[in-house]
């Protein structure tokens, strides 16, 4: 990596099914926080892809595994996560947690060892959440980024920051200056 963001690739995965609803904003924010920056940003929409959840057949966790067993668009997605140097994960809550989209993502990132086995250390994450509640704890924002914070802490990532604000209609949230401010920092820091 070079100083000033330049060669810094940053890969946001969007887990929502609304590409313009409130996470997506949010993770926009940050991918122009990086941008101007002088990173590299690449986006992929989760939803729409074929993405089947974990089968917990551990193929990818043999000594001579070649990936992830199963054939679909995760595969594509594997070599953008090794190749970027940061990633922001933007996703809404849904039913107290991160969306299903985001979820089976998270799940299928067990095997991205199996593609470089130091692919987690050293990444720099971003969050970005919305919910409906007014409250993070009740609407379940905070056990999203709870899930969040202990898979990258587990496995050597560094959780740069995270950004998260309540928003009932898509794209409420873009009248949130404050909190498009934090996740334009955020992404000012990932691209470091």
């Amino acid at each position: 990596m070079s100083q000033g963001g330049q060669d810094v690739k940053v890969l946001v995965i969007h887990g929502s099914p609304r590409k313009k609803g409130n996470s997506a904003i949010l993770g926009g924010e940050i991918a122009a926080g990086a941008q101007a920056a002088g990173a590299q940003v690449e986006t992929v929409y989760l939803h729409g892809l074929d993405i089947s959840p974990c089968q917990s057949c551990y193929a990818c966790q043999k000594p001579d595994s070649k990936g992830c067993a199963i054939d679909d668009d995760m595969q594509g997605i594997y070599h953008k996560l090794v190749d970027s140097q940061a990633w922001v994960i933007a996703s809404p809550v849904y039913w107290f947690n991160m969306s299903a989209q985001t979820k089976i993502f998270m799940d299928r990132c067990f095997a991205l060892t199996a593609y470089d086995k130091k692919a987690f250390l050293r990444k720099k994450i971003g969050v970005a959440m919305t919910y409906g509640d007014a409250d993070p704890f009740v609407s379940g924002c905070v056990n999203a980024l709870r899930c969040f914070g202990d898979a990258f802490k587990y496995v050597g990532a560094k959780l740069v920051g995270s950004v998260y604000g309540s928003a009932n209609d898509a794209g409420e949230i873009a009248a949130n200056e404050e909190l498009l401010k934090a996740a334009r920092e955020l992404g000012e820091k990932l691209a470091k």
